[in-house]
């Protein structure tokens, strides 16, 4: 899938969450309580931030790894398989429990 899609998508996807919104212009991601918790990368990846547990958890049920964004490993994130974007009502979930997570941290 072309990266230009998978910006349609991340951007419908947002749509869903209304309590919070697409960030940037190059580099889009979401942010909330000073902490960066969803990105898409120039390679049309889609990462999301999650607790340790939960990071563990998902790498072992998703069969994922870290997500790597512009040649760094994004530490707390969990790198969303490419299958994850046919359901967006689902991924809206996990990236509602991203959002989660970092409202529970504290303020930067």
């Amino acid at each position: 899938m072309s990266y230009e899609k998978k910006k349609a998508l991340y951007t419908k996807l947002i749509d869903k969450c209304p309590r919070f919104e697409l960030k940037g212009k190059s580099m889009l991601y979401t942010s909330a309580n000073g902490h960066m918790f969803s990105q898409l990368n120039k390679d049309g990846e889609l990462g999301i931030r999650f607790s340790k547990e939960v990071q563990q958890k998902y790498f072992e049920e998703w069969g994922s790894g870290h997500y790597i964004s512009y040649g760094a490993k994004m530490n707390g994130y969990v790198l969303v398989p490419e299958s994850f974007w046919d359901d967006l009502e689902t991924l809206a979930g996990y990236l509602n429990e991203g959002y989660d997570f970092v409202m529970s941290l504290e303020t930067k």
